[in-house]
């Protein structure tokens, strides 16, 4: 594992090869040092405790760990000992190959071979520091035998404050069933809508949003910051979670998530993909999102 950081004007940012992971993104100033992703709880490399982690080749889990393409099925094993599904991918449990890096950005790589998953892919991560800006991107490219859906995002953990408020308009809300799978569309629960900005709720939340326009802001008025997410349209979807203390003992209300990514959970079992993209062999998939610092 290799840790690096990389600064440009006031902020800073700390990057783990271990999970191709964000151990730190923060910005700097009279004296102090303002958190813009929860600070990593350490840098043993579990990718639960870190800033932000990649969802690659898709995120979230697929019912029964099964799914049929292309009258082919495929079968997945869990890869946590604490959930029955196969989680977020292998991007975030792997180590990542520095392939490039400079006084602002960094760039990482892994082969994922397919032994574990039908999956046979190569997939590059950029992060780059700006001024005011942090911008991910990340492609994947398709190196396996057969056509399979793919699907990108990112698992950011955001600090969350009693003071802290979110902004994000979405069409549509996924309900949770059992097994923290996604249950029905449904309209927008009224403390879960967030097309003007406000406080997040003091419960669990594990939901998805659809046709989110790939725009956010989130805002701690007692710093007088806000971070505004901004995504390429092909991340349409995002995902918002809240833990609880029956989930995670030592949660402490101190973060939350809200995941940018190409697809809805649980979309190798929708008609329509749920916006996963089927990519032949040597085809690639990318996308990028850009965390933007204002200052109010």
């Amino acid at each position: 594992m290799t840790i690096v950081d990389v600064s440009s004007g006031s902020l800073f940012l700390r990057v783990s090869t271990r999970g191709g992971s964000i151990l730190g993104f923060s910005k700097c100033g009279d004296g102090r040092r303002v958190p813009l992703l929860r600070p990593a709880r350490g840098v043993g490399g579990v990718a639960t405790e870190v800033s932000c982690f990649p969802l690659v080749p898709f995120g979230n889990r697929v019912k029964g760990n099964r799914f049929v393409f292309e009258g082919v099925e495929y079968r997945l094993r869990p890869n946590t000992e604490w959930d029955d599904h196969y989680l977020h991918g292998e991007g975030w449990q792997v180590d990542w190959l520095i392939d490039r890096q400079t006084e602002k950005s960094i760039e990482m790589s892994f082969e994922q071979r397919g032994e574990v998953t039908p999956y046979h892919y190569f997939a590059n991560q950029s992060f780059t520091i700006e001024d005011d800006s942090l911008t991910i991107a990340m492609t994947v490219e398709n190196r396996g035998r057969q056509t399979l859906p793919f699907g990108l995002g990112w698992h950011p953990y955001f600090p969350l404050t009693p003071l802290t408020k979110l902004e994000a308009r979405a069409e549509a809300f996924w309900t949770e069933v059992e097994g923290w799978l996604p249950g029905e569309r449904t309209t927008i629960p009224a403390d879960l809508d967030f097309s003007r900005a406000a406080g997040l709720p003091h419960r669990w939340v594990n939901n998805g949003y659809e046709n989110w326009d790939a725009h956010a802001r989130i805002s701690w008025p007692e710093h007088r910051i806000a971070l505004v997410l901004e995504a390429d349209p092909i991340l349409r979807h995002a995902f918002l979670f809240i833990s609880d203390t029956t989930f995670d003992p030592e949660f402490k209300r101190n973060y939350f998530c809200f995941e940018p990514m190409t697809h809805l959970a649980n979309g190798h079992n929708l008609p329509s993909l749920g916006g996963l993209t089927a990519l032949a062999p040597g085809e690639v998939i990318s996308a990028s999102f850009r965390l933007r610092v204002e200052t109010t």
